[in-house]
């Protein structure tokens, strides 16, 4: 380079920013050149600035609602009662004993772990293609889309239920902290269905929130209850039972609160992480 110019681009709330141009030229940049690059600065700060708003809305979408559930937001699907239905896998997993780490531990240790909990299976869901849709507490409600209806519906159950094999792994090697006086480590929960959600913009007012519903949700939901009182980690749907190519158990039927007809329930082949969970 044979010079290089800065200029402050000054945005609407004050901030100051920069733009910098660099020339080759002999010389460097004329007393012309200079002018016109001075005379855009303000325009360009203006289309900067938009950018930036642009991109900062766009990450904190990401981290807030989802990247998918983000882009629809940015788009303009922000109407309530905007929604789509969608055939997924829904995978609905809670911590066991939470109530219990709440009354013995202080708020920061408890927070701690629960973060430590969850990275144990955002990260695997997201590598995945699932979408992360809602933290509850302790609980945590994502999906895996069929992008082609229900084409792909083997290889979405046995990529979802891959993910949780990893997520329960990791959850097993997660220490428990030293007052809890608990032996077995931090225990979970998980149901994972396949069925036809609605998802979209659901709320009230000016407060929207971008979930999925339905029966196939309420459904999932039941059946992570289930697998507690019968001592499971991992319980499947006889609807995810019936795509996914991995061997699995039958359990048996079960009435289950709101569905009339009992729902047959899987699982996977008993192993030992499977009886140190039972």
């Amino acid at each position: 380079m044979t010079d290089y110019l800065a200029i402050p681009l000054i945005f609407t709330d004050g901030s100051v920013h920069v733009a910098t141009w660099s020339t080759q030229q002999a010389g460097g940049f004329t007393d012309v050149q200079i002018a016109g690059i001075e005379s855009i600065v303000v325009p360009l700060a203006r289309v900067a600035e938009i950018r930036a708003l642009q991109r900062t809305a766009s990450n904190l979408l990401d981290v807030y609602v989802g990247h998918h559930a983000g882009e629809r937001v940015l788009a303009g699907q922000i109407r309530r009662g905007h929604t789509e239905t969608i055939h997924s896998v829904i995978w609905l997993s809670d911590m066991r004993g939470f109530t219990t780490l709440a009354d013995r531990l202080p708020p920061q240790v408890l927070l701690d772990l629960l973060n430590r909990y969850f990275d144990c299976q955002v990260p695997a869901i997201l590598k995945h293609g699932g979408e992360v849709l809602k933290f509850i507490g302790d609980g945590l409600l994502a999906i895996f889309p069929l992008t082609e209806g229900t084409a792909d519906a083997r290889e979405v159950c046995d990529r979802a239920l891959d993910v949780a094999r990893k997520a329960q792994a990791s959850i097993n090697t997660i220490e428990m902290p030293t007052n809890v006086g608990n032996a077995h480590g931090v225990r979970f929960g998980l149901a994972l269905h396949l069925g036809e959600v609605l998802y979209g913009n659901i709320g009230s007012g000016n407060r929207l929130d971008f979930t999925c519903i339905g029966p196939a949700v309420n459904l999932a939901a039941r059946l992570e209850k289930l697998a507690a009182k019968i001592g499971r980690t991992i319980i499947l749907s006889a609807e995810f039972a019936r795509h996914s190519q991995i061997a699995l158990e039958p359990l048996g039927e079960f009435a289950v609160l709101g569905f009339a007809a009992k729902q047959r329930a899987f699982g996977l082949r008993i192993c030992s992480e499977e009886a140190d969970q039972g």
